[in-house]
């Protein structure tokens, strides 16, 4: 569909979604070169599976409204960094590490920040590897990288904290959240010393 000018000017993103729908397929593309060049390295996918999306426009909006932001393009693309999302869900700790590194020698594609929530987990216990990157095209985008039960838990916290009626739980809730969190991350420690063992590469 092509937009007239009237609906452009109202598009949070100025028109440049096709931009960011390209950059988002790039951005996969360069995850599975990576992802192959690992398994050909190790004989191990790495990779248990990828997602990737552009924010809706409704979403995008109530993310400008909820950090007091105007709700226009520099807000969206320049002072928000998700606007391009890809998440990466790996089998084992060592691999969101490993994945890492790597992406941060791909030539044109600018680590701008990180954040590491997996060594340094936010108080709700969410657990993940946030790299915000910026293309030779000049789009920012954010490249999550987690283990299956990071991704399992961050997915069903999700829809609880959108349930409306808590009837004065929500206190032990979160707190059981918390502790849910805690033995995942145990259980994903756990989970890499035994493939250490398995791999011989356990010192000591």
């Amino acid at each position: 569909m092509i937009m007239n000018q009237q609906e452009t000017a109202l598009d949070i993103y100025g028109g440049r979604r096709p931009e960011l729908e390209a950059t988002c397929e790039q951005l996969v593309a360069c995850v599975e070169q990576l992802r192959d060049h690992m398994r050909e390295e190790s004989d191990f996918d790495p990779v248990e599976h990828i997602l990737s999306r552009v924010k809706s426009e409704e979403s995008m909006r109530a993310k400008c409204r909820h950090r007091g932001l105007p709700e226009t393009p520099e807000s969206a693309l320049e002072i928000i960094h998700d606007a391009v999302g890809v998440r990466v869900v790996c089998s084992f700790l060592s691999d969101v590490y490993a994945f890492r590194d790597l992406l941060r020698t791909v030539p044109g594609l600018e680590v701008i920040a990180e954040k590491d929530y997996i060594r340094h987990a936010k108080p709700n216990g969410y657990r993940s590897y946030h790299l915000i990157v910026r293309t030779e095209a000049g789009i920012i985008a954010e490249i999550q990288l987690r283990t299956i039960s990071m991704d399992t838990w961050a997915a069903l916290e999700h829809h609880l904290k959108y349930k409306k009626d808590l009837e004065g739980n929500e206190r032990l809730i979160v707190a059981e959240l918390k502790r849910c969190a805690d033995e995942l991350a145990a259980t994903d420690a756990s989970m890499q010393t035994i493939r250490d063992m398995i791999l011989g590469t356990t010192r000591g």
